[in-house]
């Protein structure tokens, strides 16, 4: 740091405490941001930038659906949030070169240990990494630049066809999680891509959380 042997210096936190030997597995901790400072008490020369990484809460994600929903200005959401629910279903299987089938189930029974609605589809399946970030919040479904493998990679939008669920209803990846968490309080999301025998599966649960 160019510091002189017979110069003297303290390292100390953004709030002030100095770090020495009997404090230092407390204070230092990865990530942590630390002056060096000719005194404690010295005024700092510049401002200062530090970076914070952080996570939001998972009432972001479990609550969003309410919010959006009930700010539906009166209209019944819930085809709404139905319609978000097909909507990976209509774009993995915009390229079928034979029948395009979209199963919407809701399932009243003990085999899913809750009643449930089941979007099926024999689409072209995601991997784990395109369902992983289907799961990240206002991810868009287009690739983005970066290391984002997008659930929708490769995808290219139909054009629109009157009187046809042809086109996009979710546009940036945020609906799908909102509508899950309107309807209920959990999702599974289970996808084989096609050119692998590999299967996915993925959970979110509002109890999990």
């Amino acid at each position: 740091f160019g510091i002189a042997s017979n110069e003297n210096f303290v390292i100390t936190t953004t709030n002030r405490k100095e770090i020495t030997e009997d404090n230092f597995s407390e204070l230092v901790q990865d990530g942590v941001t630390l002056y060096l400072l000719q005194s404690v008490d010295q005024t700092l020369l510049s401002a200062t930038k530090e970076r914070i990484d952080f996570l939001p809460h998972y009432d972001t994600l479990v609550k969003s659906g309410m919010y959006e929903y009930y700010a539906s200005e009166g209209q019944n959401p819930l085809p709404f949030a139905l319609a978000e629910l097909i909507d990976n279903s209509l774009s993995a299987t915009s390229r079928n070169t034979g029948i395009r089938s979209i199963q919407i189930k809701l399932l009243f029974d003990d085999s899913q240990g809750k009643p449930a609605v089941a979007v099926i589809d024999n689409g072209r399946g995601m991997t784990s990494k395109q369902l992983n970030n289907w799961a990240v919040y206002r991810l868009s479904k287009f690739t983005r630049q970066g290391d984002f493998e997008s659930d929708h990679s490769g995808y290219v939008r139909p054009l629109p066809v009157p009187r046809s669920l042809n086109s996009d209803i979710s546009y940036f990846g945020v609906g799908g999680k909102q509508a899950v968490f309107f309807v209920g309080q959990s999702a599974r999301m289970i996808s084989k891509p096609a050119d692998s025998q590999d299967v996915h599966e993925l959970v979110l649960s509002k109890e999990d959380f």
